[in-house]
């Protein structure tokens, strides 16, 4: 697939994969998912601890809000975790610039923000496109005065078996989970250089540490933003710029939602799906919840860490129960 992609392109770069597909179903196929208002968002954050400018200089944003201020980029933004963080991030007071191909989705996010009287501003851009990746962080940066904090979330998925997937699919979700968070990182860095600091949090997955038959490439590209995470950490780090990655879990997002399914039959899903699957908490994640992650591994409460990648996953990949034979 071209790398210079167009609206009525069917792929999507989001809102990232949050784990792997369930049922083997790409993002492509799925749609709709539950929708969290700002409020609600602007409620459920407040449970971290000192400001985004905290990762420099440990001072506590104006009003008790963390990220008072801070300029945030987010790639993928428009739906899912990507969606949740920006809102999450805007209610902490951010001035939040994000990304996404949809550009209807964005636009509706965008609202959504300012209707809840936060600042935030979409951009239509596909990571895959070094050009698009360039200009959408020289904007936000432009409009924002600098980049304080990058969120690197746009991702898609794929379920095939390696047989059966072609060069083309494997090559697209290299481009856009792998090289993407690469665009994102070559652009973003010399901003914080300038300004002699920064937060980058790249989204990697549970995945990554714990494959799936027909997850092959889903999985590489996955590992590979690991690796990028932990050089770039190590490149940076002595000049005021911390790199981590998250791992989320199966999140309850558009990604994993069969198209067409009810909301009564989705919920009943989720329910089984917990228990089989996740041993630790039993349950999918909301995609609040790896918002709020992001937020704290973004404010002055890690100043030690970078170069790690941390599981936000259920216990997913903390290991299985185990599980007795029947006696005879």
């Amino acid at each position: 697939m071209n790398a210079n992609t167009d609206a009525t392109n069917s792929a999507s770069n989001d809102d990232n994969t949050e784990g792997t597909p369930l049922l083997g179903m790409s993002r492509r196929s799925l749609i709709g998912g539950s929708s969290l208002g700002a409020a609600g968002l602007a409620a459920a954050s407040v449970l971290g601890t000192p400001t985004a400018a905290a990762a420099r200089d440990g001072q506590g944003g104006r009003g008790g809000r963390r990220f008072e201020d801070r300029a945030v980029l987010i790639t993928g933004g428009t739906s899912g975790i990507g969606r949740a963080t920006a809102l999450a991030f805007a209610a902490e007071g951010a001035r939040v610039g994000f990304c996404g191909r949809r550009e209807e989705l964005g636009r509706r996010v965008e609202r959504e923000i300012r209707d809840a009287g936060g600042e935030a501003t979409y951009i239509r851009a596909d990571v895959r496109d070094p050009r698009q990746v360039q200009r959408f962080v020289d904007r936000v940066a432009a409009a924002y005065g600098g980049v304080d904090i990058a969120f690197n979330n746009a991702g898609i998925g794929g379920g095939k078996l390696p047989h059966e997937m072609t060069v083309e699919e494997w090559d697209d979700i290299q481009l856009t989970n792998a090289r993407g968070v690469f665009l994102a990182i070559k652009y973003e860095v010399p901003y914080m250089l300038k300004a002699k600091g920064g937060v980058i949090i790249c989204t990697s997955s549970s995945a990554a540490e714990q494959a799936r038959p027909n997850g092959a490439a889903y999985t590489a590209s996955k590992r590979a933003v690991q690796g990028i995470v932990k050089a770039a950490a190590l490149a940076y780090g002595t000049q005021g710029i911390r790199i981590n990655a998250i791992l989320p879990g199966t999140t309850d997002t558009p990604f994993i939602r069969p198209a067409g399914l009810s909301d009564a039959a989705w919920e009943q899903f989720k329910k089984a799906f917990g228990p089989l699957n996740i041993d630790g908490l039993e349950r999918v994640a909301e995609p609040q919840e790896i918002a709020r992650a992001v937020l704290a591994l973004a404010s002055g409460d890690f100043p030690y860490m970078t170069g790690a990648s941390v599981a936000v996953d259920g216990g997913a990949t903390a290991g299985r129960k185990m599980v007795q034979p029947p006696k005879k």
